[in-house]
């Protein structure tokens, strides 16, 4: 595909196909290298999210590998190992296992994920640059309208 300096009318005739692939590769690519830069992944990031109930677990009971490995999979990647992450996470003493294998957030891992959060500014920031909110706001619109025209899945 070309560069940015590609005419409209060439790029109307783009397959959209194409360029979502390679955003979310892209976009994907960016965020884990900046939070691996940060000492940490984005699965172990999400474990993090879905324990804690200052933030995605409504009710900061704990869960299995499974039962996370479900609650994700719509976004987790075939590479993503949350059995090896969450080893990770049992080591650095923010997470627990109890003898169920439900795995629990500790205080400490909840003050990480509080302090995980504050970078995500910043990657997005950098994600943005040169966008501005109106035309983020109308690009995601435009990928909406397609999935529904497509009778795809909308969140």
């Amino acid at each position: 595909m070309k560069n940015q300096h590609t005419p409209d009318a060439e790029l109307a005739a783009q397959p959209a196909a194409y360029w979502t692939k390679i955003a979310y590769e892209a976009v994907i690519a960016f965020t884990r290298a900046q939070q691996a830069e940060l000492g940490f992944s984005q699965p172990q990031y999400w474990l993090l999210r879905h324990l804690s109930e200052n933030d995605i677990s409504p009710d900061g009971l704990g869960k299995t590998i499974p039962e996370l490995q479900q609650a994700m999979g719509s976004y987790l990647r075939p590479e993503d190992d949350l059995e090896a992450e969450s080893a990770t996470l049992l080591e650095r003493g923010w997470l627990t296992l109890d003898s169920e294998g439900r795995l629990w957030i500790t205080e400490a891992g909840d003050e990480a994920r509080a302090a995980l959060k504050n970078h995500a500014p910043a990657i997005r920031d950098r994600i943005h640059q040169g966008i501005d909110d109106a035309d983020y706001v109308t690009a995601l619109k435009v990928l909406q309208q397609m999935i529904r025209n497509t009778g795809g899945p909308m969140a």
